[in-house]
């Protein structure tokens, strides 16, 4: 299937159907099909720069742990011992050269490789070169370390990113350096009404007035197989909020003082700003609850302007963040309603076009109005139909 073409998608006109945005079975069936293989960011690198720093990433079920080595290679495994299969690392973040399991005390060293446990002679001579802890794929893409719990046929970030690999190397994404901690936000919507709203270039002259007066109608959408990207200049006009007003003043200069928002597929963004990058990530937590991660990253930078203008930008997303927060929620509640199946998508819409195209070739039942019957999930679509949704 080619990533582009809608044309064979006989519901490209219209949204998914509601009952995929509440459904349990829907969500056990996207957590096995979609997140399992699908690139997930764990951290940036420059959280572990020491050999033993790890990052803890979980998502749908699964643990993740990436660590450095000894020899400095970044690797990533699953945080479950081979024993008993209890998790490891109890803690978000942390250094430690030796992972010891605190139920048995199982012992990996970074590298994963199992090193030692007790009372070794009981188990009859045990060959530890085959208990080391799972690996999990794992991919650099300048700088940021992307996990995948299976392998699939699907491409590499940086072949999903290819389209907009000038942007993103313009802006040195190796060289950033996090400005806090990672924030985990939950919100009480599915997690593909996030990624809808994020993709959705309409509402913004609608329900953010404040993007409205810093970007006047300059905000476009473009769409490429798996990534999206929604930009707007911000205007020289002053705005008539003193935040925007000050944040116009101390904007940093160059080319161009663009805004530019980068989705990935199916659930990433990084938001470009001319002061920081922000990363965005949404998990779903249950059918209609996300967790949402973010963390802000910029290039070292002490000048007082450009701490003012990061500051600003935070006052100014922190508005946005709350307007979307109403929005999604306010959408996931009109979608119990039995009055409501599914919309029609304008032509520009093309973000989410592409998306629900994705969805319906991966679970092909998300074309249906109504929700199958119970255990319709038992019986998952052919191996060749996966793969060719995953290459498109």
């Amino acid at each position: 299937m080619d990533g582009d073409d809608l044309e064979h998608d006989p519901d490209a006109d219209w949204s998914l159907p509601a009952w995929t945005y509440r459904d349990p079975e829907f969500l056990s069936v996207e957590c096995a099909r979609i997140f399992r293989r699908s690139w997930q960011i764990a951290a940036h690198e420059s959280a572990l720069p020491s050999p033993g720093d790890f990052q803890r990433l979980d998502l749908t079920g699964e643990s993740v742990l990436i660590i450095r080595g000894e020899d400095g290679i970044v690797r990533a495994f699953t945080n479950v011992c081979r024993h008993r299969g209890a998790r490891i690392a109890s803690q978000p973040s942390g250094c430690a050269r030796r992972l010891i399991c605190p139920y048995h005390g199982w012992t990996y060293d970074s590298a994963g490789r199992l090193t030692g446990l007790p009372d070794e002679a009981l188990y009859g001579g045990i060959d530890r070169r085959r208990l080391g802890l799972a690996p999990v794929e794992l991919e650099n893409f300048h700088g940021f370390l992307f996990v995948r719990l299976e392998a699939s046929a699907g491409p590499s970030v940086a072949q999903m990113l290819a389209p907009l690999s000038g942007e993103i190397a313009a802006h040195r994404f190796g060289s950033l350096r996090p400005l806090g901690r990672v924030t985990e936000r939950v919100r009480k919507a599915n997690w593909k009404i996030v990624g809808d709203n994020y993709a959705d270039a309409l509402h913004v002259a609608i329900a953010h007035p404040g993007l409205r007066r810093l970007m006047g109608g300059s905000y476009r959408l473009e769409s490429f197989p798996y990534a999206d990207r929604m930009r707007g200049s911000i205007t020289t006009f002053p705005s008539a909020n003193l935040s925007e007003r000050a944040y116009q003043h101390f904007l940093p200069t160059g080319p161009e003082a663009v805004w530019s928002y980068i989705r990935l597929w199916p659930n990433m963004a990084f938001d470009i700003y001319p002061d920081q990058i922000d990363f965005m990530q949404w998990l779903p937590l249950s059918p209609t609850r996300t967790l949402i991660r973010e963390v802000a990253f910029a290039l070292p930078d002490d000048r007082r302007e450009m701490r003012a203008a990061r500051y600003l930008n935070w006052r100014i997303n922190r508005q946005v963040s709350a307007e979307d927060k109403a929005l999604i929620e306010r959408v996931q509640a009109g979608l119990a309603s039995a009055s409501y199946s599914s919309g029609p998508l304008a032509s520009t819409e093309t973000g989410l076009r592409q998306f629900n195209r994705r969805m319906r070739a991966i679970v092909p039942e998300a074309r249906s109005p109504h929700p199958p019957p119970a255990g319709w999930s038992a019986s998952p679509p052919p191996l060749p139909a996966l793969v060719r949704a995953a290459q498109g």
